[in-house]
C-alpha cells in the first residue's frame, strides 16, 4: 500500500544537514516552517487509508482465477465480459440497497457473487449471508468455488481463518475474517436463516428455493429480516427464471428499474438489445434492427465493450439487470443456434432453453387436458409391442381394493406407447395375496411380443407405497434385483423427478422419492403434443377405455400463495386420477434405468427389431411364461453436453 512513499527517515535527513543550522535566523525560521509543512505532508501520506475501490476495480486489481475452478485461469478482467461492470458496481453505490439479476446461464453469474465476496472481505468487512437452494449446494459452493478464490488471490490469502486450526472460527459453511464473516446456508434450512444479524445477503438461484423454509416462511424474506439493523444493508438476488407467474426472480425484476444492456451496431451505430429472434441461422450472424446488416460473431467483443445499461423503468428503488446468452463471451451464436435446433423437439427442452439460454420465464399454454382429442387419436398397434419400442416399464398404483397397472413402451426421444392397462381387483392388504400373485404372473414376469417377432421383458417397475406401505415393502424386497422398486411421491415444487433412495428399511428396501409435480409438468406437456414421431409424443391403443383416458383431466394446475409467495401446484378436480399417477410412475421407472438406457432408446428399439428378425419362429408366449432376457445395454455414448430447449415464439 505504501511501499513507494517516503518514510519518517526523510525528516531526519532534513534536520541533519549542517547548512540548515548555519543560515540566518529568518532563513532558519523559514526552513523550520518548510520542514513542518513537509512533515505534515509526509504524515498525511503515510497514514492515509487506501483508496476505496468499486467492486469491479477491486476485482481487476486483486482477483485471481484458479485453474481448478475456471477455464480461464489468471488475473480477472472485467473487460472480458463488460456487462458485468454495471452489475458489480451497483453494489458499490451507497444509494442502492437491492440488486436483482435475472439472467441466462453462462454469463458469469457465480463469478459476480465471488467478486462481491472478495470485495467485502478486503474492502468493506461485513457479516455476509450466502443463500443457496439446498445445504448440499451451499457446501459445494464453499468447497469448490469460495475456497479456490481465497487460495488463488494473494490479496485474500490469510485474511480468512483456515479450518482445522486450533481455536479457528472457520468451518465449511462459516468463514470468519477481520471485521466480518461469511455464512453459507441452504434455503431449505430454517435454522440457518434464524440467527446472527447480517449486513449483506447474496441469494443465488432463488427460483429453486422452496416456498417455505420449514414452517418459517419464504427463505428470501427470512434472509432480508436479518439485515434490518443495518442502515447500509445490501441484498443481491440472482437466478435463471422458471415458470411465468411463480418465478421469484421475475417478480423481483418487474419491481426493479429493469436495466438491459444496449450494444451498438458496428455498421450503423444503432444501439439495441440482443434478441434471439434476430439471429440468422444459416450464417450464425445477427441482423441489426436498424440497418439490417449481418453482424458477425467476431464483432461481438467490440459491441460488448461499447455497450451500456439502460433502465426501462427509471426511478425504481430496486436496481435490476436482465441478460441472455447472446451476450456471453463463452457461448457462441452458432452453439446457441445448434442448442435450439437440437432442443426444440420436446416440451421439456423448450422450457430449459427459454429459462437457461434466454433468461426468460416459461409460459404454460394450457392448464388442463382435452381428453376428447386423446380418445380420437387412439390407434391399432400391429403387435403387442410396436416396432419402435425398445424398453418396457411398469407402474403399479395401490388402492385398498385393487391394483392399477400400466405397462409402457419407450422409443427414441422418449416417445411412448401404452402397452397395457388393467385393474386387478382384490384384497391388497396381504403381501402374498392372490391379487399380488396375479400382478407377478400376468404382468411382471410376462414376455411381451415385439412387432419384429421377438419378445421384451419389463426392465423397471415402480410401485407406489403411499397405501398398504408395509405390504408393498414386503412384495418389493425379494424382487429388487429385477428392477422392482417402492416409491414415495412428494408434491414439492422444484424437487427432482427422482432423488437418491433412502437408507434400507427393515425390509432391506430403499424407497425412491419422486418429485410428482416435476413429473406432472413433463406428462402434461407431452399430452399436448399432437404429431406422432415427435419426441415425447404419447400413443394410446385402440383398447384404452374412455374412463382411463378421462382421468387425465382429473387434475389441473393452479397458482396459489404460500405465505405470500406464488406456488404452482396440481389439484384434483375429479375423484379418479390413477392414469396420471401411473404415467408419473412409468416416467420415474424409465429414469431409474439411467442415462445409458433412456438416451439410447432408439438404439434399443433397433436392436429389438434386429433380434426379432433373426429369432426362430415360435408360438406366442403364454401369460405365465418367463420372459426372454433383454439384450445387455450397449456401451454408453461419449459424454453428451446438455442442450437447451425452444423459444416460445417458435412453438
Amino acid at each position: 500500500m505504501a511501499g513507494a512513499r517516503p518514510g519518517p527517515d526523510a525528516l531526519a535527513s532534513l534536520v541533519s544537514d549542517p547548512t540548515t543550522l548555519a543560515q540566518p535566523a529568518t532563513a532558519r525560521l523559514e526552513g523550520a516552517q518548510k520542514m513542518r509543512s513537509v512533515e505534515r505532508r509526509l504524515r498525511a501520506q503515510i497514514f492515509r487509508p487506501p483508496p476505496r475501490l468499486t467492486v469491479s476495480q477491486w476485482a481487476d486489481a486483486h482477483r485471481v482465477l484458479s485453474s481448478v475452478a475456471s477455464a480461464e485461469a489468471g488475473q480477472w478482467r472485467t473487460d472480458r465480459a463488460p456487462y458485468q461492470r454495471g452489475i458489480l458496481d451497483a453494489f458499490s453505490d451507497p444509494a442502492v440497497e437491492t440488486v436483482v439479476v435475472m439472467s441466462s446461464a453462462q454469463v458469469g453469474k457465480t463469478e459476480i457473487v465471488l467478486n462481491l465476496l472478495g470485495h467485502f472481505i478486503d474492502q468493506d468487512p461485513s457479516p455476509i449471508l450466502v443463500l443457496q437452494p439446498t445445504l448440499d449446494m451451499a457446501k459445494a459452493f464453499s468447497k469448490d468455488r469460495l475456497k479456490e478464490m481465497l487460495r488463488a488471490s494473494p490479496r485474500l490469502r490469510g485474511k480468512v481463518e483456515e479450518s482445522g486450526r486450533r481455536g479457528s472460527d472457520d468451518t465449511l459453511l462459516h468463514k470468519a475474517f477481520p471485521g466480518g464473516h461469511i455464512t453459507m446456508v441452504g434455503a431449505n434450512s430454517a435454522a440457518g436463516l434464524a440467527s446472527r444479524p447480517i449486513r449483506v445477503v447474496l441469494a443465488d438461484e432463488v427460483d429453486r428455493y422452496p416456498a417455505s423454509a420449514g414452517d418459517e416462511g419464504d427463505p428470501v424474506s427470512l434472509a432480508r429480516k436479518r439485515t434490518a439493523t443495518f442502515w447500509n444493508r445490501k441484498v443481491g438476488l440472482f437466478s435463471t427464471p422458471t415458470i411465468k407467474g411463480v418465478s421469484r426472480i421475475e417478480a423481483a425484476f418487474e419491481q426493479s428499474d429493469q436495466r438491459r444492456y444496449y450494444v451498438p451496431c458496428p455498421h450503423c451505430g444503432v444501439t439495441q438489445v440482443l434478441k434471439f429472434a434476430n439471429l440468422v441461422f444459416d450464417d450464425a450472424a445477427y441482423a441489426c434492427e436498424g440497418c439490417g446488416a449481418l453482424i458477425q460473431e467476431r464483432e461481438k467483443t467490440t459491441m460488448l465493450a461499447r455497450g451500456s445499461w439502460r433502465a426501462e423503468q427509471p426511478g425504481a428503488a430496486i436496481v435490476g439487470f436482465h441478460l441472455n446468452a447472446l451476450y456471453s463471451p463463452w457461448t457462441s451464436w452458432r452453439a446457441l443456434i445448434d442448442d435450439f435446433l437440437d432442443a426444440k423437439r420436446s416440451p421439456e427442452t423448450l422450457r430449459v432453453f427459454v429459462n437457461t439460454m434466454l433468461g426468460e420465464t416459461w409460459e404454460i399454454d394450457g392448464e388442463g387436458v382435452d381428453t376428447g382429442s386423446l380418445k380420437e387419436r387412439r390407434e391399432a398397434y400391429a403387435a403387442e409391442v410396436p416396432a419402435a419400442c425398445g424398453v418396457l416399464t411398469c407402474a403399479v398404483d395401490v388402492q385398498r381394493d385393487r391394483l392399477e397397472v400400466a405397462i409402457k413402451g419407450w422409443g427414441a426421444g422418449q416417445e411412448s406407447w401404452l402397452i397395457a392397462h388393467d385393474r386387478l381387483y382384490g384384497d391388497t392388504s396381504q403381501p402374498n395375496g392372490e391379487v399380488w400373485q396375479r400382478l407377478e404372473t400376468a404382468y411382471l414376469t410376462k414376455a411381451y411380443r415385439h412387432e419384429s417377432g421377438g419378445t421384451l421383458a419389463i426392465r423397471s417397475t415402480c410401485i407406489d407405497s403411499g397405501d398398504q406401505t408395509q405390504v408393498v415393502y414386503a412384495f418389493v424386497a425379494p424382487r429388487q434385483r429385477r428392477g422392482v422398486r417402492a416409491t414415495k411421491g412428494y408434491s414439492v415444487r422444484g424437487k427432482p423427478l427422482i432423488s437418491k433412495p433412502g437408507k434400507p428399511n427393515k425390509y432391506a428396501v430403499r424407497v425412491v422419492p419422486i418429485g410428482t409435480d416435476t413429473a406432472k409438468d413433463v406428462v402434461f406437456a407431452r399430452l399436448s403434443l399432437l404429431a406422432p414421431g415427435t419426441p415425447g409424443y404419447m400413443h394410446f391403443p385402440q383398447s384404452a377405455d374412455e374412463a382411463y383416458l378421462e382421468q387425465f383431466a382429473a387434475e389441473k394446475a393452479f397458482v396459489r400463495r404460500v405465505k405470500g409467495i406464488p406456488v404452482r401446484e396440481y389439484r384434483a378436480v375429479k375423484d379418479r386420477n390413477e392414469a396420471i399417477d401411473l404415467e408419473v410412475l412409468n416416467l420415474a421407472a424409465l429414469h431409474l434405468l439411467g442415462a445409458g438406457v433412456y438416451d439410447q432408446l432408439g438404439i434399443f428399439a433397433q436392436k429389438a427389431q434386429d433380434d426379432g428378425a433373426n429369432a426362430p419362429s415360435r408360438p406366442a408366449a403364454a401369460a405365465g411364461d418367463r420372459p426372454a432376457p433383454m439384450p445387455a445395454p450397449l456401451p454408453p455414448r461419449p459424454a453428451y453436453r446438455r442442450q437447451g430447449g425452444y423459444v416460445q415464439g417458435w412453438r
